[in-house]
């Protein structure tokens, strides 16, 4: 049985970009509990220099009912991204999808004879993919605001063993994350982590993920997982950096919302990729 963690306001400078924070750099950020950050062997802060301090600090704090359209709209702006990241992006990651591309393209000069629609055919291809992919993540989308990201805190803040967090600076909701506990396998999972576009590069996706690290600790699960399908190769730096290690993939991977009819297979592939940190041995 795990116990829930008791409610803690999270506070860090921001100090690190999310494609320099490595471990065992100098710009490390640090995340300190507000508890901690005056004790009483410190001299009182200048309160001049207070203020400049918490104009870029960023504050975690758990889940609260009014921040769930900032929430929602956060998670909502961060899934429409990848919308031409996984058409255009993730192309570049499939070389027999390049390969049939290459194919389809020389049939269609084979079969037409022109030299014109042979050269609009990669547009074509390209314009199928971006099509599938907007049909299969609006699709994916709609089953999310339906289930967890419809009542958080039925599906994270109520069960022992999760959470849901977000970041806020200068008094806006500007990341958000959550932990779902496991308790078959004792393990909590990492999910639904974004970051505001206005506000990346600031360290902010780290902090979030190392206050799951350590609600993971607090109720001491043996380890932390998550799954992602991410494109940008700097979201696969930012867990190794908090000390993932990857575990495994499916090339065929089926997000909840896909009919997985032969067009869509032909113009939506998606990479799955899975994760673990582990924090003990059982």
């Amino acid at each position: 049985m795990h116990c829930s963690s008791p409610k803690m306001v999270c506070e860090t400078k921001i100090v690190a970009d999310e494609h320099d924070a490595i471990q065992g750099t100098k710009k490390d950020s640090i995340i300190v509990s507000s508890s901690q950050m005056w004790t009483s062997s410190t001299p009182a802060p200048n309160p001049i220099e207070e203020n400049d301090v918490r104009k870029d600090t960023v504050f975690i704090r758990e889940f609260e009912r009014t921040d769930h359209v900032e929430v929602r709209r956060i998670f909502y702006e961060g899934i429409m991204e990848r919308i031409p990241n996984t058409a255009f992006r993730g192309i570049l990651q499939q070389s027999q999808t390049q390969f049939l591309y290459v194919l389809l393209t020389l049939m269609c000069f084979v079969v037409s004879k022109s030299l014109a629609l042979t050269c609009c055919a990669p547009f074509a291809l390209m314009a199928a993919r971006y099509f599938y992919s907007s049909k299969v993540i609006h699709n994916y989308l709609a089953c999310a605001l339906r289930t967890d990201m419809a009542d958080i805190e039925e599906y994270y803040m109520k069960p022992t063993g999760s959470c849901f967090w977000v970041a806020v600076l200068e008094g806006r909701v500007v990341g958000i994350v959550a932990a779902q506990g496991r308790e078959d396998d004792n393990t909590v999972e990492l999910r639904r982590m974004s970051v505001d576009s206005r506000f990346r590069g600031k360290g902010i996706a780290k902090v979030l993920g190392r206050r799951v690290l350590e609600f993971a600790v607090h109720n001491n699960y043996a380890a932390v997982v998550l799954g992602t399908t991410a494109v940008k190769m700097a979201a696969h730096k930012l867990y190794e950096s908090l000390g993932f290690r990857r575990t495994g993939g499916s090339e065929d991977y089926m997000l909840p919302g896909m009919s997985g009819s032969p067009l869509e297979r032909l113009f939506f592939q998606i990479r799955y990729q899975r994760y673990r940190l582990q924090l003990r041995e059982e």
